[in-house]
């Protein structure tokens, strides 16, 4: 039974497609309970009489991630545990309250959406025939009220142009007549409320469910990380699955690949685990496993950080080890890291709430941690050769990166502070185990981060081979002919700021303008042209031979600028408020939105072009005609210095930085106006 999509209408409902392709809807009647603890029942002994007469409450012993609870089960709704909580002063402690009823019921019955077996579920061969579609389309939802072009992409291309009714009755045709499984099309959760009201005043069956219908996710800002981010609101189908392509996080990292592991793993429907965080579905995932291992998932968590002294506390709360690296660039370094450093901790120290009281006992977050974990190794060596489990490997490790953080969220289900920071006290030890190790073999250190040591010397396939003795852990190597790492403001070397040419000819770029998602396309091209000369030498000596021609894409693109579309200027942020006391570029874009009509909130990325930075001045990118010719040459300075830095060695800066004034074209200060025809 091949699960597409699931969903929870008075019971469970799984639509299931056979090996003919026909998708069809198996109904299940399903009303669990959730579970009730009171520390003493009979102080509520008049709530618990009218559970029983109204509810169906019965006394049962429940296993929790810690121990087995006297209590009862309750056959309700959230909003009844609600209503328990505060009768009871939150004495009451609940269980499998939110967990989604058709992952519940799939978890108790050992099945799962996207795949044919049990056993194929921590495997890394999805095997499906699903019909796809892809629609593109370009207007802008939050500006047009409907589309006046698209193009549907199934077995053969149709382009649709026109009027909005037109195209939208058009399209809607295409889509009913395809039938298609899986519905990939740009920002499909802003267009499809737009459709909805268009066929409802058209009296037409907008055709994106096989029944019609459509659950509903509201729209939402929330902090993840240190940063807001923004969740569109959206309208989910029956029997297919529609991803947004340009909103969801995971299709856009993993592909439909990376979707559907993330659905099979989770137990979530693919349209779930399209909208959701890696973080969201890690947590899922150890729902899933919790239910089906018979352990309930508490409602409330309820165990608290433990009471310290400061200084344990200080010697414990200290995050990851990294070594400051010295400036420059070195010839012939390996970067040896750590696959899934953090996860494959949890799982070889037995490291979950339940076991740091109790370390002999089997830790629930290493059992369920131990097969993804192996699954990310296995996709990680299998990518190198075959491309189609890139996507599956990018999703596990964003999947794997957000269960460390997961453990010490406060409201996490499954986790404690206390293994946080056991987790990170481990990697400190490893990271300095490994980096003793390598200097004891003759290796120099170059710089170290986290789970990553870069290091001079061979044979480094002995180093890694130790590693792996030494800290039980899978390290893998990655060779560089090159490598620069950047200076910061005050000379010493940046963390996080390096590029290098690896062994196969490409090149490894972080922390720079090429890599940053507010980089306009204009200077983060400029950077890559300049890249894709440098990675034709293999030695630090030979990029001298290139500087000219790398310096010369820096003049050109200089001399260019003030004749450059306005859009390949756009600056893309996400913004975490939207009101500001102080005047501030951000602020104006986000007045600058309004003022066109397009409402905005808190965590989602606007782009918008500086007009004139000194008053403040910005356009949106749809209607932005000139732009700050000196603020952007600013830009791409600072993004050619990081460059120039490869060509002046060492600390030093290079004496052949090109000075603004000698190449830059004359209208300096003026804004740049684009040529009309």
């Amino acid at each position: 039974m091949w699960i597409l999509d699931t969903a929870y209408r008075d019971g469970v409902d799984l639509w299931c497609r056979d090996r003919n392709g026909s998708v069809t809807r198996k109904h299940v009647a399903y009303d669990p309970p959730f579970y009730l603890h009171l520390p003493d029942p009979a102080a509520h002994h008049e709530m618990l009489d009218v559970l029983e007469a109204e509810f169906g409450a019965a006394p049962c012993t429940f296993r929790t991630l810690f121990s087995e609870l006297e209590g009862f089960s309750v056959h309700g709704s959230r909003q009844l545990a609600e209503q328990v909580e505060q009768q009871t002063r939150f004495d009451a402690r609940l269980f499998n309250v939110d967990v989604r009823r058709d992952q519940q019921f799939m978890a108790e019955q050992g099945i799962f959406p996207c795949g044919d077996d049990y056993g194929s579920r921590f495997t890394p061969d999805l095997s499906f025939d699903l019909r796809q579609v892809e629609i593109r389309i370009p207007d802008d939802p939050a500006r047009t009220p409907l589309c006046t072009e698209a193009e549907v992409t199934g077995d053969r291309t149709e382009r649709l142009h026109g009027p909005g009714d037109t195209v939208v009755a058009d399209l809607f045709g295409l889509v009913e007549s395809i039938d298609p499984d899986v519905i990939l099309m740009s920002h499909a959760d802003a267009w499809l409320p737009q459709f909805r009201a268009f066929a409802h005043k058209n009296g037409l069956e907008m055709p994106f469910s096989r029944n019609g219908k459509y659950r509903q996710m509201s729209s939402r800002s929330y902090w993840s990380y240190g940063r807001m981010e923004h969740k569109e609101a959206a309208l989910i189908p029956d029997g297919r699955v529609l991803i947004d392509t340009d909103q969801s996080f995971v299709y856009r990292e993993g592909g439909l690949f990376g979707v559907l592991m993330a659905s099979r793993l989770s137990g979530l429907s693919p349209n779930l685990a399209a909208r959701f965080t890696p973080g969201t579905l890690i947590s899922s995932y150890e729902v899933y496993e919790a239910v089906k291992r018979g352990i309930v998932v508490p409602f409330r968590k309820a165990d608290a950080e433990t009471v310290r002294k400061l200084t344990d506390l200080r010697a414990a709360d200290r995050g990851g080890m990294m070594f400051q690296p010295e400036p420059g660039i070195f010839e012939n370094v390996d970067e040896i890291d750590f696959t899934s450093m953090y996860p494959s901790i949890i799982v070889k120290y037995n490291l979950s709430p339940e076991t740091l009281d109790n370390l002999g006992c089997e830790g629930f977050l290493p059992a369920v941690l131990a097969p993804v974990v192996s699954l990310r190794k296995e996709t990680k060596r299998r990518k190198h050769n075959e491309a189609r489990y890139a996507g599956i490997d990018t999703l596990l490790k964003w999947m794997l990166v957000t269960c460390f953080g997961y453990t010490g969220y406060k409201n996490a289900k499954f986790g404690r502070i206390e293994v946080h920071e056991a987790i990170t006290a481990r990697s400190r030890e490893i990271l300095i185990q490994t980096k003793d190790l390598a200097e004891s073999m003759g290796f120099t250190v170059l710089h170290g981060i986290v789970d990553c040591l870069w290091v001079q010397g061979s044979p480094v396939e002995e180093l890694q081979q130790r590693i792996g003795e030494v800290t039980g852990l899978w390290a893998e190597c990655e060779h560089f002919d090159w490598i620069v790492f950047l200076p910061l403001n005050d000379g010493f070397g940046a963390y996080n700021r390096y590029y290098g040419r690896l062994f196969d000819g490409s090149m490894k770029v972080r922390g720079i303008a090429a890599r940053r998602h507010d980089t306009p396309d204009y200077i983060r091209t400029m950077q890559q042209e300049m890249f894709e000369i440098m990675q034709e030498e293999r030695t630090a000596a030979g990029l001298a031979t290139v500087r000219d021609r790398v310096r010369g894409i820096y003049v050109t693109a200089l001399q260019e600028l003030p004749h450059a579309d306005p859009r390949s200027l756009a600056i893309s942020r996400r913004i975490s408020r939207t009101r500001y006391t102080h005047r501030c570029l951000e602020g104006a874009a986000v007045q600058a939105y309004r003022d066109c009509g397009v409402e905005v909130a808190p965590g989602m990325k606007i782009s918008y072009v500086i007009r004139d930075a000194r008053r403040y001045q910005v356009d949106p990118e749809w209607s932005a005609e000139t732009f700050d010719i000196p603020y952007y040459r600013s830009l791409m300075e600072k993004a050619w210095n990081d460059i120039a830095y490869a060509f002046g060695g060492g600390g030093r800066q290079p004496e052949w930085v090109v000075q603004r004034e000698l190449v830059a074209p004359d209208p300096a200060s003026s804004p740049a106006r684009v040529p009309q025809g």
